[in-house]
């Protein structure tokens, strides 16, 4: 704190303890430089592979294919890895010449990740004809439905907290301010100490019922302190000793200020609280009509609109235009005006609230006991459901957990549907084996033609009959005519003369 003549006003170190003092507890030695500020606190299921075409391979062309698989989905294949055709290679065949040809380079497939796939609360859901299989799954579906209702009502809860988060959430408190002062009379010259008589004041203070672990300073409160001292005994330009908040301020315990006398000084301490968010005091003509005195910015705009939504002072064609009545004409200077311009007029008719004022006496008679006067002032601390909340909204531990839970829930609900199709799978082969064999062999048969992409049946083409049908004759001509046309082109690029 630095004073407007020689004496500074200091600080208390860290080590100040904040209750009501003693005697013995002065922390300045002589009008020396302010001791440096103590540091301050602050509160605050694997997908399946697709298949794809071979290098080389024209569309509409066959592959020798390795046998598919035979058996019950999930039991090993019989006959697995077993060719086709015994002794061809995988290698890829000219369609016409039955050539074959060389591999070509490829790049490798990219696989896909196990676990990217994105789970469903559907993914959960207990087929029906397991159910009726198994009427006990119903309580599992009840409280998969209790689930959905438990996981809708925490996630509108957490909305709600992060909404109220966003606003300024404090609680009042009492703040317990201890003013006390201490007397050195002054020395002869033969004994040591000083000369000249000086007393000391000091300004400290503490939250009454503070449940946090972690104590705020006192300083922290305000936004800047005066204290003003008899001008009559320390002149014009020694009277006043101030302290301002700065942006490299450090926090401190309380304050303390020394001057030489051996009289009794009245003083007069301002004290200006330091709101979070910022409060104003409104102009006493605007605060009579909204019922506002000081308040945050954001309230007093809240105030200010009700008013105008009470008393119809929109207009009713021209929705972004208030009408003035007689009250805002004499406060704004105006019989009409926008929304957008009320925040322009109201910044003039805002000032800073009015300070704490407390009028002390420093007695300097050493006989006197009641040196030390107590006051407590209301204040806003940060309520400490907030830090609950937020560390409520930042973890993650129950998150993991439960995601942990649902993987478990669907590896679970997967290998259930595998075991299904497979008893579904023995059960249609037991009823009746020959129809069962057939029809299987009759989906392997259009699975195998999905899977190469070939068109037309395999099985009658590799055969000499099918080509001495009518239309073969027809088909080769027009192969060969297509291939004396291409022939053609070919030679007219290169001789660079149309024939005819």
């Amino acid at each position: 704190m630095a004073g407007r003549g020689a004496f500074p006003l200091s600080p208390l170190p860290p080590s100040a303890a904040p209750p009501a003092p003693g005697p013995g507890t002065a922390l300045l030695r002589g009008p020396s430089p302010a001791p440096a500020a103590a540091p301050g606190y602050r509160a605050m299921g694997p997908a399946a592979a697709q298949y794809q075409q071979r290098p080389g391979m024209p569309p509409g062309g066959r592959m020798p294919m390795a046998g598919l698989q035979v058996g019950p989905p999930g039991a090993p294949p019989y006959g697995a890895g077993t060719p086709l055709r015994p002794g061809l290679p995988q290698a890829m065949m000219d369609p016409f010449r039955k050539r074959l040809l060389t591999p070509q380079a490829q790049p490798p497939m990219a696989t896909p990740r196990r676990g990217v796939k994105r789970r469903k609360m559907a993914d959960k859901v207990l087929p029906q004809r397991i159910r009726e299989l198994v009427p006990e799954s119903q309580a599992y579906m009840d409280l998969l439905a209790f689930e959905r209702k438990l996981d809708q009502t925490i996630a509108r809860k957490r909305m709600e907290i992060q909404e109220a988060i966003k606003k300024p959430l404090t609680q009042k408190r009492k703040l317990r301010i201890y003013i006390s002062n201490t007397f050195t009379p002054a020395k002869e010259e033969g004994e040591g100490g000083e000369r000249v008589a000086s007393w000391e004041l000091r300004v400290e203070g503490k939250l009454l019922e503070d449940p946090s672990k972690q104590k705020r300073k006192f300083s922290s409160f305000f936004k800047s302190l005066v204290i003003e001292l008899d001008k009559e005994l320390y002149g014009p330009d020694n009277h006043l000793v101030e302290w301002h908040r700065m942006p490299t301020t450090q926090e401190t315990d309380g304050f303390q200020v020394k001057r030489p006398g051996d009289v009794n000084v009245k003083c007069t301490l301002l004290l200006m609280l330091d709101h979070q968010p910022p409060q104003y005091k409104l102009d006493p003509r605007l605060a009579r009509l909204l019922g506002v005195h000081t308040q945050t910015r954001a309230s007093i705009m809240q105030a200010l609109w009700l008013y105008i939504k009470h008393n119809k002072l929109q207009d009713s064609h021209e929705k972004e235009f208030i009408n003035c009545n007689r009250y805002f004409r004499q406060i704004f200077n105006c019989v009409r005006m926008r929304f957008s311009e009320i925040p322009m007029k109201l910044a003039g008719l805002l000032q800073h609230p009015d300070p704490i004022i407390i009028n002390h006496t420093i007695s300097v008679d050493p006989n006197d006991q009641k040196k030390t006067a107590c006051y407590d002032i209301d204040v806003e601390v940060d309520d400490p459901l907030k830090a609950q909340m937020s560390n409520f909204l930042a973890s993650t531990t129950n998150q993991q957990e439960i995601a942990s839970l649902d993987a478990k829930i669907h590896e679970t609900i997967e290998s259930i549907n595998q075991l299904k199709t497979q008893r579904d799978f023995m059960l249609s082969f037991s009823n009746n084996p020959q129809d069962f064999i057939q029809e299987w062999i009759k989906s392997q048969r259009r699975d195998l033609k999905i899977i190469t992409d070939v068109i037309g049946n395999p099985e009658e083409e590799r055969r000499a009959e099918f080509y001495q049908q009518p239309w073969a004759q027809e088909a080769v001509g027009r192969h060969i005519f297509a291939k004396v046309q291409q022939r053609r082109q070919e030679l007219e690029q290169v001789l660079g003369i149309r024939l005819t």
